[in-house]
């Protein structure tokens, strides 16, 4: 028996070794770090792994006992770095590229064992529910989180649209766990959205970085110059709660935004990993007064946009200080239907600052909040009866010149951070006008 024994975890330690030789040299290939395999400890996973093959209470299956093994490995690692099994890829490739199903919600496995939201998208179920950036989630349905991987609580929360899910969610500043019904559904992510607040002043919403997001981008900028007379006095760039995506995206969209310069660099330990972006020539802005919101929901591709404007001064970075996901994912094939998602390197913004674990801090810090304007106690020349008129100015025009008092007041009760946004886009615009 002893003597089996000895051949069955010699066979396993055997193939354990040839498999990491087999990485070894790949990676030797690259020119990349040389590494000295543990051999000891080879020999101690092929025991842990016999260990379990005899002695588990119930049979385990081979493919999911290494399966199993080789994800601890990876979450071990960092949250990022993962195994991708054939329907992870396939999630992976609907993330990117704007369809796929489930809730809505950007998320990471938090260091307490549980889910974190990074962020809610837009317009889908979960943002509706009333799914908030940095809320923790512990059941799913009547299954606790603790103890799954991400990926495997991530299948969970994917489903057929119109099924129902239960989630169980701790929130900063309640007393007690929410639980919150969500209905799945197909989710169609708008990358771009734009509206005028007022007249001079335009609005872009980026809710993820998707393939056509840099496009998109100039296309509404456009679109909101053509609707003012081809002008514009400011632009708030709005990126709270958009959980990242498409890294060339991200550099689209500052490249509109800058003439020259360097845009974001990665440093790693192998040569392949390093990379710098810079500028094109030209801005698509048109030097638009801007500035860019960022929350703790601002992630990864919004960081280093947030972070490359700010250190060239292109804008004001306003909000609260972003999620610190600086860590670049490089998909590594493992045969024909597998891979490894690997953290390689990390992202640094052009003044060589490291996103990772510390994030965008803005230039102004605005909570978020809601302010009641009071009404003015105030009589003025217009209310007095017998009033001489205006005969050079019409009252649509005075209204215009003044803003619309009902329209600031009604977005300093819905939205203050973009209520304060569009009060430094005024104010840059003056300062402008009067150089």
């Amino acid at each position: 028996m002893n003597t089996m024994k000895k051949t069955w975890i010699g066979f396993i330690a055997a193939g354990l070794l040839g498999l990491f030789i087999g990485i070894g040299t790949s990676v030797e290939a690259g020119k990349g770090p040389e590494t000295r395999l543990p051999i000891d400890d080879i020999r101690n996973l092929a025991q842990v792994i016999d260990h379990v093959k005899r002695s588990y209470v119930e049979e385990v299956d081979d493919q999911k006992l290494l399966e199993d093994a080789i994800r601890g490995m990876l979450a071990g690692l960092d949250p990022h770095s993962s195994y991708l099994t054939p329907q992870d890829f396939a999630d992976l490739k609907e993330d990117t590229s704007g369809k796929f199903g489930g809730l809505g919600i950007e998320v990471s496995m938090d260091e307490t064992g549980f889910v974190r939201v990074v962020s809610p998208i837009d317009d889908t179920p979960a943002f509706r529910a009333g799914i908030q950036a940095g809320d923790l989630i512990t059941v799913l349905d009547d299954k606790p989180v603790k103890g799954l991987s991400l990926s495997q609580a991530v299948d969970i929360m994917r489903g057929e649209p119109g099924s129902t899910i239960l989630l169980t969610v701790v929130r900063s500043g309640e007393s007690k766990p929410l639980e919150i019904k969500i209905k799945r559904d197909v989710i169609k992510v708008t990358s771009i959205r734009q509206r005028m607040l007022e007249s001079g002043y335009g609005y872009v919403r980026i809710s993820q970085f998707q393939q056509r997001t840099g496009p998109d981008f100039v296309s509404a900028m456009k679109k909101l110059r053509d609707e003012n007379g081809d002008k514009l006095n400011g632009l708030v760039l709005d990126l709270r709660n958009n959980p990242g995506g498409v890294l060339n995206a991200a550099v689209d969209v500052v490249d509109a935004l800058i003439s020259e310069g360097l845009i974001v660099y990665t440093e790693g330990r192998l040569p392949d990993s390093e990379f710098k972006y810079s500028a094109t020539s030209g801005d698509a802005s048109d030097s638009v007064n801007l500035v860019v919101l960022i929350n703790g929901g601002s992630a990864s591709a919004s960081e280093i946009v947030a972070g490359a404007l700010q250190d060239h001064k292109r804008a004001v970075i306003m909000g609260t200080q972003s999620f610190g996901k600086g860590s670049v994912q490089t998909i590594l094939p493992l045969g024909e239907n597998r891979a490894l998602k690997l953290t390689t390197a990390r992202y640094y913004t052009p003044s060589g600052r490291s996103i990772q674990a510390q994030g965008i801090v803005p230039d102004i810090v605005v909570e978020r909040g809601k302010l009641n304007l009071e009404e003015s106690r105030f009589f003025k020349e217009s209310d007095l009866q017998g009033h001489l008129e205006n005969n050079t100015a019409t009252s649509t025009e005075a209204g215009k010149a003044n803003g619309d008092p009902e329209a600031e007041k009604n977005l300093a009760e819905t939205d203050y951070q973009l209520y304060e946004a569009l009060n430094m886009l005024k104010g840059m615009h003056i300062v402008s006008i009067m150089k």
